[in-house]
C-alpha cells in the first residue's frame, strides 16, 4: 500500500472508530471522506443480483462468536465484488431447481472487523483459533470475494442439516468429516459453489472463495448502499 493509500485508510478508521479526529464543526465534511474510496473498488449487495438470497448478517449482531457486533458492520448488507455476485447468483439459480437457496451469514468484511477479531481471540485467551486456522489474521473477506453460507430450502427458507452451526471452530466442521445426510448437504453445496468457480476452505464447510487479485478494504458496509 503507497503512503498516500495508507493516510487515506488511517483517516477512515479513525473516523469510524471516535467519529472526527478534529472539531465538532469538521464532523460533516470527514464523515463524507469515511467512505472515500482511494482504491476505486466496487462492491455490490449481492440480493441486487438474486433477491431470493437470504441474508442474515451474524457479524451486524451480537448473534456471533465475539459476543457483539463488529466494527464496521453498519448495515445488513452481503457484499461482494461484481464477479463474485454474479457467480454467487448463478449459484442459486442452479439450485433452485432442486427447491434450495443460498442463505449467507458473512461477505466482505472491513479490516478493522477482521482486527477486532483477532484482538478478541487474543483477549479472551483463545489464541488457538489463529493458530489453528479458524480466525484469520489477514482474511479473505476483506478482499470482497469470500463468502460464508449455507443452504435452504426456497419454501420456508429451513436450514439444511450441516451437522454443526456456523462458527464452530472444531474438526466436526471441517468440510468432510461427516457422514451420511449431513456429508451429503455439505457437499452439494461444495458441488454447487465448485461449479461457478468457488473453493471450499476444507476446515469451514461454509467458506467459499472466488479466485481473484482483489485489494483488502476497510470501509464500513453503509458506504456501499
Amino acid at each position: 500500500m503507497t503512503s498516500e493509500r495508507a493516510r487515506s485508510a488511517a483517516l477512515a478508521v479513525c473516523l469510524v472508530a471516535v467519529w472526527g479526529c478534529g472539531s465538532a464543526h469538521a464532523r460533516p465534511a470527514l464523515a463524507a471522506q469515511a467512505c472515500a474510496n482511494p482504491l476505486g473498488e466496487e462492491l455490490v449487495d449481492v440480493r441486487r443480483m438474486d433477491r431470493t438470497i437470504r441474508v442474515e448478517l451474524r457479524y451486524a449482531t451480537d448473534h456471533n462468536f465475539t459476543g457483539r457486533r463488529l466494527p464496521g458492520y453498519d448495515a445488513r448488507l452481503a457484499l461482494l465484488h461484481p464477479a463474485s455476485a454474479e457467480a454467487l447468483a448463478r449459484v442459486q439459480a442452479r439450485l433452485r431447481g432442486e427447491g434450495l437457496g443460498l442463505k449467507v451469514f458473512d461477505a466482505y468484511r472491513p479490516v478493522r472487523a477482521t482486527l477486532a477479531m483477532v484482538e478478541w481471540a487474543e483477549r479472551s485467551g483463545k489464541t488457538w483459533v489463529l493458530d489453528q486456522g479458524y480466525v484469520a489474521r489477514q482474511s479473505g473477506h476483506n478482499r470482497g470475494n469470500t463468502v460464508d453460507l449455507t443452504l435452504v430450502r426456497l419454501r420456508g427458507g429451513r436450514e439444511l442439516d450441516m451437522g454443526t452451526p456456523f462458527d464452530t471452530f472444531s474438526e466436526a466442521a471441517h468440510t468432510a468429516n461427516a457422514t451420511g445426510a449431513v456429508l451429503e448437504n455439505r457437499l452439494r453445496l461444495k458441488r454447487a459453489m465448485e461449479a461457478e468457480g468457488f473453493e471450499n476452505y476444507d476446515k469451514e464447510w461454509w467458506h467459499y472463495r472466488l479466485p481473484a487479485n482483489d485489494v483488502p478494504l476497510d470501509l464500513p458496509l453503509s458506504c456501499f448502499r
